[in-house]
């Protein structure tokens, strides 16, 4: 019998039908096995886009994320938009005109703006990662590490400043920085940046047909903000329990809700007072100290040299301290020079979370649970510029599990599976991993706090 005679036999056997199942399976995963990693790193995560992303070798940088149906701008028509919010926020001047919101679109996707053309602004806030990137500190031009964490751009409409320390006030102002940045986008200039695409019929009709003129800087930065204040995102499970429908969220987020605004005290940073209760941005806009990696640096000393080297202000200066130098953990300081703003940083939204780890400015928290370990114990007790609310909290596992699961119900819907798998993961990792958890601590009285060396 020959070997194509065998086969045959073989696959048309009735006898051998499990056999065929299991052989056309193996099959089928080493055909998988040899396409898989030839695939771009963007195009296979696009869907789920939980977990970290994948690992870069040396000076490599990130793929560019594809566009995709999350990068489309956000109906008006969710649960708990603020509608009146919303229309304070927008500048008169830049209406979100459609021509005007898909220039913004497609630039925000083009690594033209980049020194060397790898980079996009989506490629640190890439829509799969509700705009974020999934890494504790963004890579940029050339696989350059900077210091800060990707915030997302969703809802980033109503901030009242802009990136973790709040160094520019607009939209228009944060869209600058990163292009002309080292480690961001490198580009020279932003006029650099403009000289890539002027000469692009596409572009030059969509900016007359946005702006009424030719391709330009500010009609460019404008056109980025504008498309990123159509990114607004509600209609999350806690909007549809706000809105009136009890089932909307589980027993232990409506539990969660009440620890938010008592025993947890997180409302003392995320709610625009401490006195109602806020549903909407989750965030008092303000900056705090609440002892993130400040044991790690020389504090003291590095405050002198800020007051130093960047006692002009100049904005190119911020930024570059801000990303590219460990100046970076000075946060607030680097803007207002007060010894009170020390290691302080801007208390981020809390709208789709769940999708949005690593946590904090230098992206240290791999888990949500992490994140409430590390307040549970109220962490910083020898950081001089600790914030006063930071304590122990005495929260029980239950009442940790409680107040993570009402962040996972503020998931919009675009993210629901990927939230569900990521919460998944988080909830594994908790299993084996608390590096973060101090019961002692946690249960404990609140130690005094040392004096600032300032």
């Amino acid at each position: 019998m020959t070997f194509k005679t065998f086969r045959v036999s073989f696959l048309t056997c009735p006898e051998n039908k499990g056999y065929r199942m299991r052989a056309i399976s193996l099959a089928v995963l080493l055909l998988l096995s040899q396409i898989l990693p030839l695939l771009p790193a963007s195009a296979a995560d696009e869907d789920s886009a939980v977990g970290p992303p994948p690992a870069l070798a040396p000076g490599q940088p990130p793929p560019l994320p594809r566009q995709g149906p999350l990068a489309e701008p956000r109906s008006r028509d969710q649960v708990g938009f603020p509608a009146a919010l919303t229309a304070s926020v927008i500048p008169p001047a830049t209406p979100l005109a459609p021509a005007t919101v898909a220039l913004g679109q497609k630039l925000f996707f083009d690594a033209q703006l980049s020194g060397d053309g790898t980079i996009a602004c989506a490629t640190c806030h890439d829509p799969a990662r509700a705009f974020t990137d999934g890494r504790p500190v963004s890579i940029g031009i050339h696989g350059r590490a900077g210091q800060r964490n990707a915030p997302t751009v969703l809802n980033a409409l109503y901030n009242k400043s802009q990136f973790w320390d709040g160094r520019v006030d607009t939209l228009e102002q944060q869209a600058a920085l990163p292009i002309t940045n080292a480690l961001e986008m490198g580009s020279a200039s932003i006029g650099d940046a403009v000289s890539r695409i002027a000469g692009d019929k596409d572009y030059q009709a969509q900016f007359m047909q946005a702006f009424g003129r030719g391709v330009n800087e500010q009609d460019m930065l404008r056109a980025i903000a504008t498309y990123e204040r159509t990114l607004a995102s509600f209609d999350s499970p806690f909007d549809h329990f706000i809105a009136g429908d009890a089932n909307a969220i589980s027993d232990s987020a409506k539990r969660g809700w009440e620890l938010f605004n008592n025993k947890a005290r997180c409302n003392l940073c995320h709610a625009l007072t401490d006195r109602e209760r806020d549903p909407t941005v989750f965030t008092d806009h303000d900056f705090h100290n609440i002892g993130i990696g400040i044991l790690r640096h020389r504090v003291g000393a590095l405050a002198e040299q800020a007051e130093r080297e960047l006692a002009q202000g100049r904005a190119l200066d911020v930024d570059n301290a801000a990303i590219a130098n460990e100046m970076s953990v000075l946060g607030r300081f680097l803007i207002t020079k007060r010894p009170g703003d020390i290691a302080s940083f801007k208390t981020p939204g809390l709208r789709n979370i769940l999708v949005t780890a690593p946590y904090f400015h230098d992206g240290s928290m791999e888990t949500l649970w992490d994140v409430m370990d590390h307040y549970n114990k109220g962490d910083g007790v020898a950081d001089a510029w600790l914030d006063e609310d930071i304590q122990p909290l005495a929260l029980t596992e239950t009442e940790i599990d409680d107040v993570v699961a009402l962040m996972a119900a503020l998931t919009s819907p675009q993210y629901k599976d990927a939230g569900d798998k990521e919460y998944a993961r988080q909830l594994a990792l908790t299993r084996v991993n608390r590096p973060q958890r101090d019961t002692a601590r946690a249960f404990g009285p609140k130690p005094p706090r040392p004096k600032p060396p300032l």
